[in-house]
């Protein structure tokens, strides 16, 4: 399969890599300021691109089997601003649709999942405000899926409300709308377990037009 990755130097991006080239895709990483980053993988070309840019999408695009998109919400250290994921999620539509590719897979947040009925998570008493605003984009931009995706088989993966460095185990559980925790309430998935998840929707899609959630 070949891989058009947006953000492919971020954490999530490079563990998306490395779980595709395991597996033996191809990759390309698409990056804002190629010349300013490393490839994380030595088979991996990077190569300007904007997500926020249908055209730009498109370009980047033509001739792969998937779009990933693993773009932060936030700014970047080399004083590249914050990216509107809003915007992302209509460009690439619109720019998978120009490319003729069909598969388009986002990674998500954990602030849209709900803790109960109707209630986000975001929403809930005590989640941290340092993460509202980037979890109401994120919340945005799922809706952005939802009304504008038809023409193209996109999934968007949330992870669990605490993702961070970790083991590849392979295993994890998943959810739909609702966040999932442990017997002890927790929600956490690791990087690498994240991107387990991913390539196996990838390679057999079960959640195409549609949000799903991973944690352990």
């Amino acid at each position: 399969m070949k891989i058009v990755l947006f953000g492919a130097t971020g954490n999530i991006g490079q563990r998306i890599t490395a779980e595709a080239l395991r597996r033996g895709h191809t990759v390309t990483g698409v990056v804002r300021d190629p010349d300013q980053v490393k490839s994380p993988d030595s088979r991996v070309a990077l190569v300007q691109g904007d997500a926020t840019d249908a055209e730009s999408v498109a370009k980047v695009a033509r001739g792969a089997d998937a779009i990933v998109s693993a773009i932060s919400p936030r700014p970047n250290a080399r004083g590249l601003g914050a990216p509107s994921l809003v915007k992302a999620a209509k460009s690439l539509i619109a720019g998978a649709k120009r490319a003729n590719v069909k598969r388009l897979l986002a990674v998500g947040g954990a602030g849209s999942l709900e803790v109960a009925p109707g209630k986000r998570l975001m929403d809930a008493p005590g989640f941290p405000d340092a993460y509202k605003a980037e979890s109401r984009e994120g919340a945005d931009s799922l809706e952005a899926y939802r009304t504008e995706g038809s023409g193209v088989d996109w999934t968007f993966l949330s992870p669990a409300a605490e993702i961070g460095p970790g083991e590849r185990t392979g295993k994890y559980r998943t959810t739909g709308d609702q966040l999932l925790t442990d017997a002890s309430g927790n929600s956490r998935i690791s990087y690498e377990d994240y991107a387990v998840a991913l390539l196996d929707e990838l390679e057999n899609p079960k959640h195409r037009g549609e949000r799903f959630g991973v944690a352990y």
